[in-house]
């Protein structure tokens, strides 16, 4: 099992662990707010807030959901992009003791459906163009009443106006108008800090999402791990970080949001959040700190405007959610150090089930394909794939890890619940990530893939992340992804799926020379049988390359031609 010491070897002033109140994530935000009053919390479109008004902005908002019936235990569900009234509404949720229940705002009105059902949401907060999916599903859902707002509810000189008449529907309250009322304060809530308190979503094994049952306490030491590993590279002074990740994911919200406001932070919030916006954001409002996913860093690399900005403001970078190629880290640090800055591209892993992130590449310590050591409090280890049972040092397995940030379980969903959290034989509850990694003998971590994206190709196991980082190495591939398509001889044949610098060399030679060049550097049976260009690849919504897309269009185009033997 991973050895703690390591940790103080990178950060000898950090504690081995943390002290962790016991609170909510609201009392644990009014704590900050007493230390760091005119601190600035957020920044939304120019648009700051104190941490005094935010806490004020929070409390008025309880008491008016309060005075519609929110009680204690009661669920929300947030459909919002990464604004203030997201933000206000989920700690005035937690402070009345509810849940909030957090979702895309893009969900179509059959995923609102699921997710009003499956978290049993009373309440609703949404954007005014989103209202017709809510109402289209009402009358198969518990929801009773739906808050509307806009992105310019929360910009300074934007007046309370009537609803357009299609919103003239008894269950719509203008948030705006809520805001401006008058309450008596609600009762103090007894909710303590191993309560639900937040429902989020990820991809289930049935098709179907699953809710990841969060507490109190699950948020508050996922924030103060992350904190104090970023705030070891910032010299102690306080974090303004770009809140790339949207709020209804457990990095938008967990670290970006949530860490930043326990610590006195600041967060830069983004509605829409592009490469371009990101770029500009960077050179403007000067950020210490910058996270995301692969995509976003090859994208600014290429940006012309974060080429010619000024970057000496950037304390940590950090990546996560797929693999980063190392040529994508090497032509970020590039453009950082030509630009005056210092600050390396480092990788970390986390997974829903456990807020986010629970491990990071420590400053200065890069290890190519590691994506670096626990946070303090955090343990790991691996096992072998289907048991309980370590590994040695260096052998694959599965990874798990044990601490404060793990889920309570799944929504409605025991049997998975019972699957993923596991008691081992020293007593304590294991969290299986299902993810196929390796550590080394110094203690550094490498994940290899997810254990469900493993190939099987003529009886071996090939890696994807590995044939993919061989592909990045070749001077002519933007973009690469690989899958392994079914295939009557070998099980399953290598696929790459490869976007080019230069279309315009989308040629059955450049296939060839693509494969030849995997063939020096990987074992036969890992190498593509097949190449396929592409303008671009398909991305999830917080921008990883959406392998599964490919495999079904693989899969429909084999059924198409009857040559699909699958299931």
């Amino acid at each position: 099992m991973y050895e703690k010491k390591l940790w103080l070897k990178f950060y000898g002033d950090v504690p081995e662990s943390l002290n962790y109140p016991r609170v909510t994530m609201y009392d644990a935000l009014m704590q900050t707010v007493k230390k760091y009053p005119e601190r600035i919390a957020y920044d939304f479109l120019d648009n700051k807030s104190t941490y005094r008004k935010f806490a004020q902005d929070i409390n008025t908002c309880a008491s008016a959901l309060a005075s519609l019936g929110l009680k204690s235990g009661d669920r929300v569900t947030i459909a919002m992009p990464t604004t203030p009234q997201g933000l206000i509404c989920f700690y005035a949720v937690n402070k009345l003791g509810a849940v909030a229940s957090m979702i895309h705002p893009l969900s179509t009105a059959r995923e609102i459906a699921f997710y009003l059902n499956i978290s049993k949401s009373r309440y609703g907060l949404a954007l005014e163009e989103h209202y017709d999916k809510f109402k289209e599903v009402k009358e198969e859902t518990s929801l009773e009443t739906l808050i509307l707002t806009c992105i310019s509810d929360c910009l300074p000189g934007s007046d309370a106006r009537p609803l357009p008449p299609e919103h003239s529907d008894p269950m719509v309250r203008q948030w705006k108008t809520l805001l401006a009322g008058s309450y008596s304060p609600p009762p103090k809530s007894s909710m303590g800090p191993d309560e639900l308190a937040v429902i989020l979503y990820s991809g289930g094994t049935t098709g179907l999402p699953k809710g990841i049952m969060l507490s109190n306490y699950n948020f508050i030491s996922e924030g103060m791990m992350a904190a104090t590993f970023r705030m070891a590279t910032h010299g102690g002074l306080p974090m303004v970080i770009l809140a790339g990740l949207p709020i209804f994911h457990g990095f938008g919200l967990g670290i970006c949001c949530n860490a930043m406001f326990m610590t006195g932070g600041t967060s830069i919030l983004i509605p829409q959040f592009t490469p371009d916006i990101a770029a500009e954001l960077i050179k403007t409002k000067r950020p210490t700190a910058i996270t995301g996913v692969p995509t976003l860093y090859d994208a600014l690399t290429r940006n012309p405007v974060f080429q010619s900005a000024d970057l000496r403001c950037l304390k940590s970078a950090t990546c996560g959610a797929d693999t980063l190629p190392r040529t994508v880290k090497e032509r970020f640090e590039e453009i950082v150090k030509r630009q005056g800055g210092t600050v390396q591209l480092v990788e970390g892993y986390g997974l829903t089930e456990a807020v986010t992130a629970v491990m990071a590449t420590p400053a200065h310590t890069y290890r190519e394909g590691s994506v670096g050591i626990p946070y303090p409090d955090m343990d790991a280890k691996i096992v072998k794939v289907g048991t309980t049972q370590e590994v040695p040092v260096g052998e694959e397995g599965e990874l798990c890890v044990h601490g404060p940030a793990v889920m309570l379980g799944y929504l409605e969903q025991p049997e998975e619940t019972a699957k993923t959290l596991q008691c081992h034989a020293d007593g304590n509850i294991w969290l299986h990530t299902g993810d196929i990694f390796t550590m080394s003998a110094e203690g550094f971590f490498y994940f290899k893939l997810r254990l469900k994206r493993m190939i099987k190709s003529s009886g071996m196991n090939v890696y994807p992340a590995q044939v993919e980082a061989v592909l990045y190495q070749h001077p002519d591939v933007r973009d690469a992804c690989v899958i392994g398509v079914p295939d009557e001889a070998q099980i399953e044949r290598v696929k790459a799926f490869i976007v080019l610098k230069d279309p315009v060399k989308a040629t059955p030679d450049m296939g060839k020379a693509l494969i030849k060049h995997c063939r020096e550097h990987l074992i036969k049976w890992s190498c593509p049988r097949d190449v396929e260009f592409r303008d671009s690849l398909p991305l999830t919504r917080v921008g990883k390359v959406a392998y599964t897309v490919l495999e079904r269009e693989e899969i429909a185009r084999l059924k198409a031609a009857g040559k699909y033997a699958g299931k």
